[in-house]
Formats: C-alpha cells, sequence, structure tokens
C-alpha cells in the first residue's frame, strides 16, 4: 500500500533524515515511526498511573495512626458547627 505525501515540509523533513541517516525517505519514515510508536509506549497508561498513585499512597499511609470510618466519624464530615 502506497503513502503519499502532499505536505511539501513533510517531504522536506523526510528528506532532511535521510541526508543525515543516509538512507532512503522510505526508511526514513520508518524509522521515525517506529520511534514515536516506542516513545508513546514507554508512557504509563492511566491505570498504570492510577495503580502508582494508590501505592505511593498507601506507601505513605501510617496504619499506626488509623482510624476506622465508623458511622461517627462519617457523620462527623456532614456536621455544621
Amino acid at each position: 500500500m502506497a503513502l503519499f505525501v502532499k505536505d511539501p515540509e513533510v517531504d522536506k523533513l523526510a528528506s532532511r533524515l535521510a541526508v543525515i541517516r543516509k538512507i532512503s525517505k522510505t526508511e526514513a519514515v520508518r524509522q521515525a515511526l517506529l520511534h514515536e510508536i516506542e516513545r508513546e509506549n514507554a508512557n504509563p497508561t492511566l491505570v498504570e498511573q492510577g495503580v502508582a498513585f494508590c501505592r505511593a499512597l498507601r506507601a505513605r499511609a501510617d496504619a499506626e495512626r488509623a482510624r476506622p470510618a465508623d458511622k461517627a466519624f462519617i457523620d462527623s464530615l456532614y456536621e455544621n458547627d
């Protein structure tokens, strides 16, 4: 399947990278796309970020000072003083 680049700036960038790396324009585009895919995959997903946040929060928790969230505690959150 063919890929036609209609943007002259993209064509110039592909040519520039091809000259720098001494490869064809097709190879330059392939490498650039692979690089960007790898870079995107290296970023943690939203789920991974959430899990990391929960683990960090748990690590900061002090089990000795923890209080149970019983009815009295929950009701105290809604009291207007």
